[in-house]
């Protein structure tokens, strides 16, 4: 139904455009032939023309219900004007109609219904209507004192008319002004959001005060004398008042509402000071004096209204500053005084003390013993710094202290100071307490701009210091993982994952007793497009801040997905390694996509090998076992990465289907010259291969190592001394080129190459 009504209001809307102009052009025609009289020609056009203006706004409103009563309230003011125009024309038939006609009142009661839905017509609601409705009193009258300059005097010159005869004459024009002027208040106060639909609305009652005007500087004001372009006029500004009526609402705000510029107010006023001050004659004045008089009565209540408003901001401006416990300066007023002194370029350091325990405090003796103990610690910060330093309270048992020098040494003895008045004992409720503190330094730079990013870098350091247990600490911006450079390499990040730059790269596992080539590791690079590759250890930090892991994990496995069935097509059977945080691991999104993966593809499951590391068992038992089982049953292998590492219980050992143990490279490093690590590491190949798991050894730098894992009967070993990290293309030539070495059971002399981005200090298996 409703995408039939559409359909009808779409075919209704051009049709008044082509009813009028066609009437018009008729009327034209027909004006020299003498049998052809013109009234009959415009109220035949005027009986179709508006008629099917009320249908149109007839089916919006139908089509939008929550602006049916506006609708229909423009439908019934539009109805009444037709109804006497017809009338007025039908008289015209006969010969002229005098003026003012019997159905006169039907035009005063249509610009009654349109001042209506003008002020229902609007897209948002002011948050304060008495100042919204006096802003456009004033601008109304003010912009009516000008009009009546403008168009009283000359239509009063021109038509020689006094009196009733005279207001009659200028009712219609200053009516089409005066709604016309509305809307332009209601876009003033953004009160209308399309400008579009503002832009029509008011044009439409322009062209009606020009049509209306136009009637009453023909000098003839007792009778009514239309020439076509009065028609025309009228006709058009209707059109556009339904048109821009039947638009959709708007919902995107684009401009907050706001409440009349100073400059319009003052200069409405003056224009209306300047009417009083003309001082027209008696006949004027009855035009020109009640809108200078109302809009001189408006401006001065706006005045009082912003004096009073003005007086109440001062009073919540100086409570907005002061903290209601302490009443030391706030937040606010510390953002105040960072942005005063960036501003002027003085010498400004911010510290941010925060108390240490003070939970405890507030749980173990109540909040009323807290409150006490902030206000005490107020008292002795006040009493720990000199003038002009400033001591304000953020919130909860954050203080500030605001300095007025950059000396680091200065600042870091002042940090100290504090905190040795601070730790003086106090009473509180019959207990002495030595409070503690945690102080973060930093000095405002000559490129600071902005008091946020000095409280945010005082903040880090105070963290620092409270992690570092020193008490008080300066910013160290090597520290700081929320650093700008650090944030945008996150946003890159995000980029580069979504424009396809992450590689995964491959590292060879041999088999120790053979050294023929058993498997491969997936690690992950990113190619940036301008830094080159970048190593996981300097963008996987970033990527567990901006919550990117599982997005970067979701394209490494498509990766290896995808070169593992190359690989198998090829005739290469090898495991391939894919590491996988707890989070991640525990997530709900990363084993559907790595199911989902495996089954499009339609590779062997059990050729991957799912390596997790002790911390998952750590972060949920129970959840990870149920993780784990399900990979079992989907075919997935199961490694213990970075064993040794962590708490190394063997529990989950025995309970959890892992078919292989990965022995961390801290282990491996000097297992053929210190007896204490050989022993660790001959003691846990016995015990997997009691469990009947596989051990596989990683991080092997150099010959010796490598001939001491053998000797102890390792099952696997990669690292350096076999060959690096190599990208796919680089991986599959190394593969062809090992096989015939593994045919000989010779191990490739071009395997310990390295490269500086591959460094063993630097590859410490951050990688999916």
């Amino acid at each position: 139904m409703r995408s039939r009504v559409n359909v009808a209001q779409a075919i209704v809307a051009p049709l008044p455009w082509a009813v009028m102009t066609t009437g018009l052009v008729v009327n034209e025609i027909t004006k020299p032939a003498a049998d052809v009289k013109t009234p009959e020609v415009v109220l035949t056009s005027l009986a179709i023309f508006f008629p099917l203006l009320v249908l149109r706004l007839a089916l919006v409103s139908f089509l939008h219900p929550g602006r049916r009563t506006t609708l229909l309230l423009l439908l019934a003011s539009i109805a009444a004007w037709s109804v006497g125009s017809i009338s007025v024309n039908a008289a015209r038939v006969d010969g002229q109609t005098q003026f003012p006609a019997p159905g006169e009142w039907l035009f005063l009661l249509s610009y009654l219904g349109m001042a209506g839905y003008l002020l229902r017509d609007v897209d948002r609601r002011q948050s304060r209507p008495a100042r919204a409705w006096l802003d456009i009193i004033i601008i109304c009258g003010g912009t009516a004192c000008l009009a009546s300059l403008l168009l009283v005097t000359p239509v009063r010159a021109v038509s020689h008319q006094e009196g009733s005869s005279l207001l009659l004459a200028l009712i219609y024009p200053m009516a089409d002004m005066i709604l016309a002027l509305v809307v332009l208040g209601q876009s003033l106060l953004q009160t209308r959001i399309d400008r579009r639909k503002s832009w029509m609305t008011g044009m439409a009652f322009v062209l009606l005060a020009v049509a209306d005007s136009g009637l009453a500087l023909q000098g003839s004001a007792t009778t009514y004398d239309f020439g076509t372009l009065s028609y025309a006029l009228w006709g058009a500004g209707f059109s556009l008042l339904v048109a821009a009526a039947c638009r959709p609402a708007q919902t995107v705000i684009r401009a907050v509402p706001r409440s009349g510029d100073t400059f319009v107010l003052v200069g409405a006023g003056v224009i209306a000071l300047a009417v009083l001050t003309v001082r027209p004659d008696q006949t004027l004045g009855y035009y020109m004096l009640p809108p200078a008089m109302l809009t001189l009565a408006a401006v001065g209540a706006r005045l009082a209204l912003a004096l009073r408003d003005a007086n109440r901001a001062n009073d919540a401006f100086a409570l907005s500053q002061t903290d209601d416990l302490t009443k030391l300066p706030n937040r606010r007023a510390v953002r105040a005084w960072l942005s005063e002194g960036l501003a002027d370029r003085t010498p400004l350091a911010l510290m941010l003390l925060d108390l240490d325990g003070f939970k405890e405090i507030n749980d173990s003796l109540g909040h009323r013993a807290g409150d006490t103990v902030l206000m005490l610690v107020g008292v002795r910060l006040r009493e720990a710094v000199e003038l002009p330093a400033r001591v304000a309270r953020l919130g909860g048992d954050e203080f500030a202290i605001i300095m007025r020098t950059t000396d680091e040494i200065e600042l870091m003895e002042t940090a100290q100071s504090v905190l040795a008045e601070l730790a003086k004992p106090i009473s509180v409720e019959g207990i002495e307490i030595s409070p503690a503190g945690s102080i973060g330094v930093t000095v405002a730079g000559p490129g600071d701009q902005d008091g946020g990013e000095v409280m945010r870098r005082a903040d880090v350091a105070m963290y620092q210091a409270k992690n570092s247990g020193l008490g008080a600490a300066l910013y160290d911006a090597e520290l700081d993982e929320f650093t700008r450079s650090r944030l945008k390499l996150a946003e890159e990040l995000r980029r580069g994952i979504a424009e396809g730059q992450i590689e995964v790269w491959y590292q060879p596992q041999v088999d120790a007793a053979t050294m023929r080539v058993c498997g491969l590791e997936a690690l992950v690079r990113w190619r940036h497009p301008t830094q080159g590759v970048i190593s996981p250890v300097t963008f996987l930090p970033a990527a567990r801040r901006a919550g990117l892991m599982g997005k970067l994990s979701e394209s490494v496995v498509t990766q290896v997905v995808d070169d593992l069935q190359a690989r198998h097509e090829a005739g290469v059977d090898l495991n391939v390694a894919i590491n996988c945080a707890p989070p991640e691991l525990l997530g709900p999104t990363f084993l559907p996509h790595l199911f989902a993966a495996i089954d499009r593809v339609k590779v062997p499951p059990d050729r991957l090998v799912l390596e997790v590391t002790e911390d998952s068992f750590l972060a949920d038992p129970q959840h990870t076992r149920e993780i784990l089982l399900e990979l079992r049953d989907h075919g997935v292998q199961i490694s213990i990465d970075d064993y040794g590492t962590g708490f190394s219980s063997l529990a989950y050992l025995r309970n959890l289907p892992v078919q292989e143990l990965k022995i961390d490279r801290t282990l491996i490093g000097d297992v053929a010259t210190d007896d204490r690590s050989r022993m660790i590491v001959a003691s846990t190949i016995q015990l997997a291969h009691a469990l009947e798991m596989r051990i596989v050894a990683e991080g092997v730098e150099n010959a010796a190592d490598l001939a001491a894992l053998v000797a102890m009967g390792i099952d696997e070993v990669q690292g350096y001394h076999i060959g690096r990290p190599m990208p796919p293309w680089q991986i599959d030539a190394w593969l062809s080129e090992r096989a015939a070495a593994d045919r000989e059971l010779v191990p490739s002399p071009s395997a310990a190459s390295e490269t500086e981005l591959d460094r063993p200090e630097q590859e410490r298996k951050e990688s999916r």
